[in-house]
């Protein structure tokens, strides 16, 4: 007979994790010897563990989500008195939260008007990936029916998002992948396919994108896919040049734009989406971690007017309509909860601060690239930094993946949480990811920037 759970009792608590939960991302035969960490509280920038130690969080839960930080009463009392009052219903109906956070959102999004409600970053893309398709087969006969994604990038966990996404160590051993998603070349200066720099490497970048839809044929092409600032392969914000020219290239081939804003969206980039930085004007959008900070599960699609209406037909017509559901994007928990954390990052200024800190993180790591020649390349946007590391900062040969843990585990044992690119992209996971919640203080940055400079000073001695 199994007793129930002493919450209270430390070592009950992680004998049952140990014993039965299967974590995400992580190799558990360590586990056998080593305890799994439990976060068991949180409180603006700092977490505590099970065994009483404080950490500052420098990733916002781990995977760039609690933007506006923990300990929010307000997101949770919104998110209580909705669930009393109704908890869920199906999509195919409508809500108060629903209508009202769709109504904010689209205020902030000039250009855009519809919201599909679903509730992860995966399945918002997977959505964005339907509409194209769909469209495809309502306009262009099928054909038009192949998507292309950018190297680097990553779009999420199914087996079409990760045919989507362009960092193969997250693919291997899932194929084989879904057919008709095609890669375009990145677009990282610092290990620039062409010898060329600035405005005229972001240029040439994008018009690779050109020579691809070029090579498939453009009847063939009808949608292309690409993060803001590439995120998980290695935080690489685009190049002087390179949206205006993709911008221009999809209008040309009649390519759907789709704009996957899942880690960049409400505010990390100090704009309320990271497109918005560059003056673009995508036809979908797509977005989950920072909609609600993590107090609910929430991702939504947003489309244009335009794309909206290649879906409204003949009401008899069985099939012309967008036959998709997302059972858990009828929880009204996620809209309360958006429309608060929203009205946070208004209220306190956060996109203003996100400016600041990120401006704060960018110098403080510059400033390490004196001290320690690992450091080879500093980049970020607002509150979305990283810092490439080499073995060697002539050749730019990459840091040793295992090398980067270590630092990534010192800093732990410091009490700083920071993340890094992860079993992402063969011989190039050597990017140390700084992406601490919004209200993040001056403090908070030179802490978390000092932990690393004390962790370079160990690891690499």
């Amino acid at each position: 007979m199994t007793l129930p759970l002493n919450a209270n009792d430390p070592c009950a608590v992680i004998e049952a994790d140990r014993a039965h939960v299967w974590h995400h991302l992580i190799q558990h035969k360590p586990f056998e010897t080593v305890d799994p960490k439990i976060i068991v509280e949180g409180k603006g920038l700092r977490v505590w563990d099970i065994a009483g130690k404080e950490h500052i969080d420098g990733v916002s839960g781990g995977v760039w989500t609690v933007n506006v930080g923990y300990g929010r009463e307000r997101i949770a009392d919104a998110v209580r008195d909705q669930l009393v009052k109704l908890n869920f219903f199906a999509g195919a109906q409508g809500s108060i939260p629903g209508a009202r956070f769709a109504e904010a959102l689209v205020a902030k999004m000039p250009g855009m008007s519809r919201v599909y409600y679903a509730n992860s970053g995966s399945e918002a893309n997977e959505k964005g990936f339907k509409m194209i398709r769909q469209i495809a087969h309502k306009r262009h006969g099928g054909r038009k029916n192949k998507i292309l994604y950018r190297e680097r990038d990553y779009h999420g966990t199914t087996i079409a998002c990760l045919s989507a996404g362009g960092q193969e160590e997250r693919n291997m051993q899932y194929g084989p992948m879904t057919p008709a998603f095609v890669p375009v070349p990145h677009c990282l200066e610092y290990r620039a396919q062409w010898d060329l720099s600035g405005e005229e490497y972001g240029q040439r970048a994008a018009d690779a994108i050109e020579e691809v839809i070029l090579r498939e044929g453009p009847d063939t092409v009808g949608g292309l896919c690409l993060e803001p600032v590439t995120a998980g392969g290695g935080v690489i914000p685009p190049p002087p040049g390179y949206w205006p020219r993709v911008q221009e290239i999809c209008r040309k081939y009649d390519v759907l734009l789709m704009i996957d804003e899942v880690v960049c969206g409400v505010g990390r980039t100090g704009t309320w989406f990271g497109y918005q930085n560059y003056g673009i004007e995508p036809d979908i959008v797509t977005m989950a971690k920072g909609v609600a900070s993590g107090y609910a599960a929430i991702s939504c699609c947003v489309t244009t007017e335009a794309v909206f209406e290649m879906f409204k037909d003949d009401p008899d017509d069985p099939l012309n309509y967008f036959r998709d559901i997302s059972t858990f994007g009828g929880c009204t928990a996620g809209p309360a909860a958006a429309l608060e954390n929203m009205a946070i990052i208004e209220e306190e200024g956060l996109l203003e601060n996100t400016v600041a800190m990120g401006e704060r993180v960018i110098a403080n790591l510059e400033a390490l690239s004196d001290k320690h020649a690992v450091i080879g390349d500093v980049r970020g946007k607002g509150l979305f930094c990283g810092a490439e590391l080499v073995a060697d900062r002539a050749t730019k040969e990459p840091m040793d993946e295992g090398r980067v843990k270590a630092v990534v585990a010192d800093c732990m044992q410091q009490g700083v949480i920071i993340g890094c690119t992860n079993r992402s992209v063969p011989g190039f996971n050597n990017t140390l990811c700084l992406s601490p919640p919004l209200i993040a203080t001056a403090d908070d940055i030179d802490a978390i920037t000092g932990a690393i400079d004390g962790a370079l000073s160990r690891v690499m001695a």
